[in-house]
C-alpha cells in the first residue's frame, strides 16, 4: 500500500479539531506542507507535550509525507514561545540532517487557524470558504502526523494524548483508549469542585457540556485534546447560552457601531470580506427582510465567519455578541436556500501583523488567570473496564458496523469500515475486549484484561 492507503486503513482524521479525514486531504500535489504545533487556544497542553517527548517521530515523518505531497517546503508552526518545545525539534533536526524548518510565530489568539497560520508562514491568503490546497498548501496537526506515523508501521489510530486543565488539583497530560470516559479522565485529575461543568477544546471554541446527562456520555474521540473543568456559572457558559432573541435585543440597545468587532476579526485581517459590525447594525430588522437578494446585500459577509470568537470574547467593548449572530445567520441561509458567492482572491491587510490579540490578555478577558501556565510535568496512563467508540468521529458519514454484539475484538481491529464512495474513516477498536452493544451510533466495549 502507499502512503495514503495506509493512512485510509488506520483511520487517521485531523487530531486538533474537525477531523476531516487525513487520507482525502493528502490526496492532492502541493508546495508547503505544514505541521501545525502552533496550538490555536490557551490553556491546551497536548500538542507542546507531543513535540518535547516525540520530536525525532516527527521530523522523522514529516519528509515521508511531504515526498507524498510533491512538497518541497517542509515546516513547523509553532508559537516563539514555547522554547523547550523548539529546541527539542531543532534537536531533531539537526540530529537526522533533516531540512525542515521551523517556524516561529507570535503568542496570539488564533495562531493556530489553519487559514491565519498559513498566511504567517507563507504569505498567501486561503480564499474564502477555501482550502489550504487552493494556495499550494496541506497543513495537519502535530497529533496527526504522530498518528501517520503509526499508520505507515500498521498501527491504526487507537488512542489519544489530552489535557485535563482549569478546577483541577493538577493540570494532567493523559495518555487513553479513545471511547474512554469523559469523567474518568476528570476524576483522574481530582476536581476541586464537586459542581462543574466541561469544555471539550479551548475556552473559545471548545464544545460546553453543562449537563450531567451530557458529562457522562461523553467520551474521547480521535479530536479529543482537551478537557477544561470550570464552575457551572463560569463566564464562559452564561454567555454562550444567551437565546438568540436576547442577544438581537442587547445588539439593538447597546451596539455602538465601533467597528473593533470588524478590526480585530483573524478573517477581515487575511483579506476575507466580513464585517461583523454591519451584521450587528442591520440584525433588528432582520426578521422582516423577506426578499433574498436584500438579505444576501445585508447579511451575506457572515458566510465568511469562522467562529473563532474574537469578536464578542474579547473585541466589543459593550460585550455583545457578533459570533451568535453570524453563526444564526449562516443557518437563515441554508433555510433560505442562499448561496452566498466566493471571492476566488484574498490579500491581507496591510494591518494584518498589528491587529493580532494578545493570548495573554485574552486570558485575563475570559477570567481563566488563574488556571494559565500550570503545565503538566508527566504524562500518565489510564486504563478503563470500558469504551463507547462512536462511528462518527471526523467530519462526512459515520463508519459502517463490521462487528456484532458478543464478538471477541483486538485492539486495532476494524469495528466499522468507512462509508463507500463518501467522505468518511476507519474506527478501530481501541481495546481488547468483548462487544456488549453496537449499534449504527458505536459500539460499547467491555475490556479484557491481560
Amino acid at each position: 500500500m502507499n502512503l495514503i492507503e495506509m493512512v485510509k486503513a488506520a483511520g487517521v482524521v485531523g487530531a486538533g479539531g474537525a477531523g476531516f479525514p487525513t487520507h482525502v486531504k493528502l490526496n492532492t500535489k502541493v508546495e508547503y506542507f505544514i505541521v501545525n504545533a502552533a496550538e490555536c487556544e490557551p490553556l491546551i497542553e497536548t500538542d507542546k507535550y507531543l513535540c518535547r517527548t516525540f520530536a525525532d517521530r516527527i521530523v522523522k515523518t514529516i519528509p515521508v509525507i511531504a515526498e507524498s505531497l510533491g512538497a518541497s517546503r517542509k515546516v513547523i508552526a509553532l508559537k516563539g514561545a514555547y522554547e523547550k518545545e523548539i529546541a527539542a525539534l531543532r534537536e531533531a533536526i539537526k540530529n537526522s540532517d533533516s531540512d525542515v524548518e521551523i517556524f516561529e510565530m507570535g503568542y496570539f489568539y488564533p495562531a493556530g487557524d489553519e487559514q491565519t497560520l498559513i498566511q504567517q508562514v507563507t504569505g498567501r491568503c486561503v480564499p474564502e470558504r477555501g482550502l489550504p490546497s487552493d494556495v499550494g498548501c496541506v497543513v495537519d496537526n502535530v497529533g496527526t502526523v504522530l498518528n501517520i506515523a503509526d499508520a505507515l508501521e500498521g498501527k491504526a489510530v487507537t488512542e489519544k494524548y489530552l489535557s485535563v486543565v482549569g478546577e483541577v488539583t493538577h493540570t494532567m497530560q493523559l495518555h487513553v483508549p479513545i471511547g474512554t470516559s469523559v469523567l474518568e479522565c476528570v476524576r483522574a485529575a481530582k476536581p476541586t469542585i464537586s459542581e462543574f461543568a466541561l469544555i471539550m477544546g479551548g475556552p473559545m471554541m471548545g464544545k460546553r457540556l453543562t449537563s450531567q446527562a451530557e458529562i457522562e456520555q461523553a467520551v474521547v474521540t480521535k479530536t479529543t485534546g482537551n478537557i477544561m473543568v470550570l464552575p457551572k456559572d463560569h463566564y464562559l457558559f452564561k454567555k454562550t447560552a444567551l437565546p438568540m432573541e436576547t442577544v438581537r435585543k442587547q445588539t439593538k440597545s447597546a451596539c455602538l457601531q465601533c467597528k473593533m468587532c470588524t478590526d480585530l476579526c483573524p478573517r477581515y485581517l487575511i483579506g476575507h470580506q466580513i464585517r461583523p459590525n454591519l451584521m450587528m447594525r442591520g440584525l433588528w430588522r432582520e426578521p422582516s427582510i423577506t426578499d433574498n437578494e436584500e438579505y444576501l446585500r445585508m447579511f451575506g459577509d457572515a458566510a465568511n465567519c469562522c467562529s473563532c470568537g474574537v469578536c464578542e470574547m474579547f473585541a466589543c467593548p459593550m460585550g455583545l455578541s457578533p459570533r451568535k449572530v453570524n453563526e444564526y445567520l449562516k443557518g437563515e441561509f441554508r433555510k433560505r436556500g442562499i448561496q452566498v458567492p466566493k471571492n476566488p482572491e484574498a490579500h491581507a491587510r496591510e494591518f494584518v501583523q498589528e491587529r493580532k490579540t494578545p493570548t495573554n490578555r485574552l486570558v485575563a478577558r475570559l477570567g481563566l488567570s488563574e488556571y494559565y501556565g500550570k503545565h503538566p510535568s508527566s504524562c500518565e496512563e489510564l486504563s478503563v473496564d470500558t469504551v463507547f467508540i462512536p462511528f462518527s468521529q471526523h467530519i462526512g458519514k459515520p463508519a459502517a458496523a463490521v462487528k456484532q454484539a458478543g464478538d471477541t475484538v483486538a485492539k486495532g481491529e476494524l469495528l466499522a469500515a468507512a462509508a463507500e464512495g463518501a467522505l468518511s474513516a476507519n474506527i478501530h477498536s481501541s481495546v481488547n475486549g468483548v462487544i456488549e452493544e453496537i449499534t449504527d451510533k458505536g459500539a460499547r466495549i467491555r475490556c479484557r484484561k491481560e
